[in-house]
């Protein structure tokens, strides 16, 4: 099968299309034919290896496995022998390992179905953004007539983060440079500010603070009195840590302030990709694709993700 692999971390030129073997699933996966798969800033972490700390886990020296990507669509083509959630032919979309390729691997626990009217391209687009979207609001319990501030909602987090909060009711200030203000307004909110001109200022009951490294005190003075900051990711904080130092920091004030400083981890899991499914399928939650890429061409995709051009997702088309 065709697939995209790195030996080793760097930039997009470690990237190569290969003939590679088709993997084997254990009692408990699924094999799935990848129809879209899409391209997040986590796969760019895999593929560069920062924060290095992360390195303990994927492999110090070189990458423990040359497979890259986690969100796909598709239909299951095998079962595990344990596996009772779902069958061959199954339409589903969620999170797998290696989706940059014609074939992936999958826990049923990560997958949901498809609903009908959602395109394959449509669906790759949602597992980890939308989920992690979908935390933020749930984590900072989001509720009707609430201020959310999005710092960057012109991506692919921010992008879901805008619309599941305006759909709980809340008043949404989007943060994004201007190229994309039209982009987030599409999406539900009311006003945008560009950081690029605009210093952030108001008072807010929520806040995200998407693949940013702002210092924690200048994000709690934007929030009221007994408002919510959650951190989403953790970037351009370095090299070796990234921005955890700032999120483990967050976790250990949280019970010293009035404020509630949050940062979660999130996990594409079954019960929260129907919830989505359900949303687009109903016209409410819209998949922001900016374009899409066929899979050869996966470097380009993620050159155009690390320099910001991006408005919502990048999704690979096979």
């Amino acid at each position: 099968m065709k697939a995209i692999v790195r030996e080793r971390y760097g930039s997009a030129e470690v990237l190569k299309l290969r003939d590679v073997a088709r993997p084997e699933i254990g009692d408990k996966q699924v094999l799935v034919r990848v129809e879209a798969a899409g391209v997040d800033r986590g796969a760019w972490h895999m593929m560069t290896g920062e924060p290095r700390v992360m390195r303990l886990v994927t492999g110090l020296r070189r990458p423990r496995s040359s497979a890259l990507g986690m969100d796909l669509a598709g239909e299951i083509v095998a079962v595990g022998a344990r596996v009772t959630e779902f069958a061959v032919g199954d339409q589903v979309f969620g999170t797998g390992t290696g989706a940059f390729a014609e074939y992936a691997t999958a826990k049923p626990g990560k997958l949901a179905r498809r609903p009908a009217g959602v395109t394959a391209v449509q669906a790759a687009a949602v597992p980890v953004s939308g989920a992690t979207g979908l935390l933020a609001v749930r984590t900072a319990k989001v509720q009707k007539g609430q201020s959310v501030l999005v710092i960057g909602a012109g991506g692919g987090v921010g992008a879901y983060a805008v619309q599941l909060a305006r759909l709980a009711g809340a008043r949404v200030t989007a943060v994004c440079s201007g190229g994309k203000a039209d982009f987030v307004r599409s999406l539900g909110a009311e006003a945008v500010i560009d950081y690029t001109r605009t210093p952030l200022t108001g008072r807010y009951d929520a806040i995200f603070d998407i693949a940013g490294n702002r210092p924690l005190p200048l994000l709690r003075g934007l929030l009221t009195p007994a408002g919510t900051l959650v951190l989403v990711g953790a970037e351009n904080g370095g090299a070796v840590f990234g921005g955890l130092g700032r999120n483990f920091h967050a976790k250990a004030l949280d019970p010293w302030v009035k404020h509630r400083l949050k940062a979660p981890l999130s996990i594409a899991a079954t019960s929260d990709l129907e919830h989505l499914a359900t949303l687009l399928a109903a016209g409410d939650l819209v998949a922001p694709v900016d374009r899409t890429y066929p899979l050869a061409e996966a470097a380009d995709a993620i050159r155009s993700l690390e320099a910001g051009r991006v408005a919502g997702k990048l999704v690979l088309e096979l």
